[in-house]
């Protein structure tokens, strides 16, 4: 039984990891063919580097991300913690709605955004220049919610309430108690969600796809309509970065819940107590 786990586990990992590495690879392959490795070489990052079109569109995905996830993260947690206040039927269905753009198919939720879009231009007369970067903002902040929603409610549920109490009981201010005490309580998740909303939205296409304008480009868009010829290696490049980036982000991401799964042992079981 264990052999065969083992070897489960060793082939969900060569499926998943094996692409990533070609990609890698053929970003230093001085040839074209990345069925064949002609050399080592750094040619196809310098190339990546001087080319100022996808470094628009890799700024545009960046700066996209961001404000999304900024906004996400904002609205997403203040969202949660509504939602923790609730009665717990009225919670469990809130918790429904909230689920149903996570298991509700990409290609739906751009068409929906779409459709919406277009009517709201037609009432404004100005269903030419609607979409654009507001629209995709919307879409990205619309999508990327659930998930902070979900990484901050069980830092809630966690969070003890008497210390949101003793704050109040020794002079501050619900504001100021929800700053020093709530806030830190379920920062952990506050970054997580954070982090996810940033990675979905950076890499995002197809409801980006439906939703985007002309003035305004994200490079997973741009990069489709460059898949109907052999891609150059550039491309490569700029991919191998991108993983190791959210490579990165992940680490970050996992080191910040283990230390937050850390100070919440000590706080139950204190070392004295041991």
């Amino acid at each position: 039984m264990r052999r065969t786990l083992k070897l489960c586990t060793i082939l969900t990992f060569a499926f998943l990891y094996i692409p990533i590495l070609v990609l890698v690879v053929a970003s230093f392959n001085a040839g074209h063919d990345i069925a064949q490795f002609q050399g080592f070489t750094l040619y196809n990052y310098g190339e990546l580097f001087e080319d100022k079109f996808l470094l628009l569109l890799l700024r545009n995905s960046f700066i996209m991300a961001i404000v999304s996830a900024v906004l996400a993260t904002a609205i997403g947690t203040l969202a949660a913690i509504g939602i923790q206040a609730m009665a717990p039927r009225v919670r469990s269905a809130v918790m429904s709605v909230t689920n149903i753009p996570l298991t509700n198919p990409d290609i739906v939720t751009g068409v929906s955004l779409a459709l919406l879009f277009s009517f709201v231009g037609l009432l404004l007369k100005r269903q030419d220049a609607m979409l654009g970067f507001a629209t995709l903002l919307i879409a990205h902040v619309t999508f990327n919610l659930p998930y902070v929603i979900l990484s901050v409610l069980p830092k809630l549920r966690q969070m003890d309430p008497s210390l949101r109490d003793a704050a109040l009981d020794l002079g501050c201010r619900p504001y100021q108690a929800f700053f020093k005490v709530t806030i830190f309580e379920i920062l952990p998740g506050i970054i997580s969600g954070f982090i996810m909303a940033f990675t979905m939205s950076l890499d995002d296409f197809v409801i980006s796809y439906f939703v985007y304008g002309p003035k305004f480009i994200t490079l997973p868009v741009e990069i489709y309509t460059q898949t109907k010829k052999p891609l150059h290696p550039k491309i490569y490049a700029l991919f191998t970065l991108m993983f190791f980036a959210m490579l990165l982000l992940m680490i970050i991401m996992n080191l910040l819940q283990s230390r937050d799964e850390k100070r919440r042992r000590n706080r139950i079981f204190p070392l004295g107590a041991r």
